[in-house]
């Protein structure tokens, strides 16, 4: 296990190098620069002020070693300043990555909670009517585009009937009640479009689960259905939806730019698009950085939950590999 852990530790330093590396030439590629963008916003800069601002900032030495220069004071813990929000870079992720973590971690959750139970319901009546409905339901939740599922939303609970908050953040003190209030919407979209993949997910795994030959063998030895289901067929079941839902955790907290735009939630996706539209590279390589160390690190939840639920997966015998 700790060969293991080892190696995949080395992996993600690898992966992350190569990322940032990878990142900063495709950011340092696109036209125009911090400087430009300050010549564009004071018509009375001369070429001079411009020629020290870029030396101030770095935009006139070359690729290579402008990235060297970065990487050696993010080594040392200085990410870098942001041009648009003018301060540490981190100060401008960490309210960001928070919200993120708020909104996307309640949406995989209530995902969780609705996809599981109609892909057990389903897989319990395979063929029948119950069935074709969940799978036509799931089917659709899956395919509607976010955005419109968004503005249906909104228009129904916050502009016919007045229930909800059409977006925003809660105000100061609102307490709890006020918070799950501004929450609602955005959740509701986020996990509404992914209860219809783990439920399918899950599905597609129950019914396999339930034709092997241990299920068959409990209940020839009289396990009551209940326990069929949840005992014996989930859990092996339950391996292609935990590698699902873990291979999703970076993408959840790079963030949902359609859903937080549409709810004016200020979160981690629309972070990185407005601070790549603006120039603001630091911020954008950074905030790209940390949803790539948490996709790497949902892939390692993943592999861990497949060996709990299955005891033929060995962890250590990865690691020597």
């Amino acid at each position: 296990m700790s060969a293991y852990l080892v190696r995949r530790a080395l992996q993600a330093v690898a992966v992350l190098a190569a990322m940032s590396l990878l990142v900063h030439v495709l950011l340092a590629l696109m036209p125009g620069d911090p400087v430009d963008l300050m010549a564009a916003g004071d018509p009375r800069m001369t070429a001079a002020d411009l020629q020290r601002l870029r030396e101030l900032h770095g935009v006139d030495r070359p690729m290579l070693e402008r990235y060297l220069a970065w990487a050696g004071t993010a080594l040392q813990g200085d990410f870098g300043w942001s041009r648009a929000f003018r301060r540490p870079v981190l100060e401008v992720i960490a309210p960001r990555l928070w919200n993120t973590v708020l909104l996307m971690g309640s949406a995989l959750a209530l995902a969780l909670a609705i996809g599981l139970p109609l892909g057990i319901w389903a897989a319990a009546r395979e063929g029948s009517m119950v069935d074709r409905v969940v799978n036509l339901a799931c089917f659709a939740g899956a395919a509607t585009p976010t955005f419109w599922l968004a503005l249906l939303l909104m228009m129904l609970f916050a502009v016919q009937l007045g229930w909800l908050p059409a977006g925003g953040l809660p105000p100061a003190r609102s307490g709890l009640a006020g918070s799950l209030r501004h929450m609602a919407l955005p959740v509701a979209t986020l996990a509404l479009a992914e209860a219809g993949i783990y439920a399918r997910h899950l599905r597609a795994a129950m019914v396999e689960a339930l034709a092997e030959d241990h299920v068959r063998t409990a209940r020839a030895k009289g396990a009551s259905r209940l326990r069929v289901l949840l005992v014996h067929a989930l859990r092996n079941a339950m391996i292609p939806v935990a590698t699902v839902a873990a291979l999703g955790f970076g993408g959840l907290f790079s963030g949902a730019l359609v859903t937080e735009t549409m709810f004016a939630w200020p979160g981690m996706g629309k972070l990185i698009y407005d601070s790549i539209l603006g120039s603001d590279f630091n911020v954008a390589l950074v905030a790209l950085l940390f949803a790539t160390l948490l996709t790497l690190l949902g892939s390692l939840l993943a592999d861990i939950a497949c060996a709990a639920l299955d005891p033929r997966i060995s962890l250590a015998e990865a690691g020597r590999e």
